[in-house]
């Protein structure tokens, strides 16, 4: 995809998740806002630099995504949830110390530094911090990724790179090849700014899971 925005007449690239140069080029790619699909612990996640509200809308037109949806955010660690909130919900702690890394993302009330294309308008931003080593790698070099999953939005999420190219050649810069995912069923999601907590999305962590960490169980 050109830097203005438009569809490329280029294949998109295919690189290589145990090539470390390939990593280092798709997280560069990230990092100038291009958009790069990679493997997570769940599905392949479509990403790009979280502060870069141009590069951001550019997911939004590559999967045809409805504007109203928010986009999530990846996390190297959960020390970096404290840029993009400004204060740590009740049970935000306790969960993210069970589950994370791993498939759970949790939402909380964004800070007025996070764009508003991520957020959708809500106000609040969705956080995960994913449990897989290529995904780990490339947020360690890029910092936050803003990702959705790199499918055309109503078609099926792919867990291989050949799946993303089917729906997303063309449309994006880049893919870095892990092999499959592991996980293959998006995360569970909770929203915090609710009291008490409400699972709005069902995913690999059971609501009871949830429910025995909230309890402080």
């Amino acid at each position: 995809m050109t830097a203005s925005g438009r569809m490329s007449e280029l294949s998109t690239r295919r690189l290589r998740a145990d090539d470390a140069a390939d990593v280092i080029a798709a997280a560069d790619l990230l990092c100038r806002g291009g958009l790069v699909a990679f493997p997570t612990d769940t599905v392949y996640g479509l990403g790009t630099t979280v502060w870069d509200a141009p590069a951001v809308a550019r997911i939004f037109a590559a999967k045809q995504r409805p504007s109203e949806k928010a986009i999530p955010v990846l996390l190297a660690d959960f020390d970096g949830a404290g840029a993009l909130v400004d204060d740590l919900p009740a049970g935000l702690v306790e969960l993210a110390a069970r589950f994370w890394p791993g498939a759970l993302t949790l939402v909380a009330v964004a800070r007025q530094t996070v764009p508003e294309i991520v957020t959708a308008g809500t106000g609040t931003v969705a956080l995960r911090v994913p449990d897989h080593p290529v995904t780990l790698a490339l947020l360690r070099r890029t910092g936050p990724l803003a990702v959705s999953s790199a499918n055309r939005s109503g078609l099926e999420s792919p867990v291989s790179a050949a799946e993303v190219l089917v729906q997303l050649d063309g449309r994006i810069d880049a893919v870095l090849d892990g092999g499959r995912c592991p996980g293959g069923q998006p995360s569970t999601v909770v929203d915090l700014t609710q009291s008490p907590p409400q699972v709005v999305r069902c995913g690999p962590i059971s609501e009871q899971a949830i429910r025995m960490v909230l309890a402080g169980q």
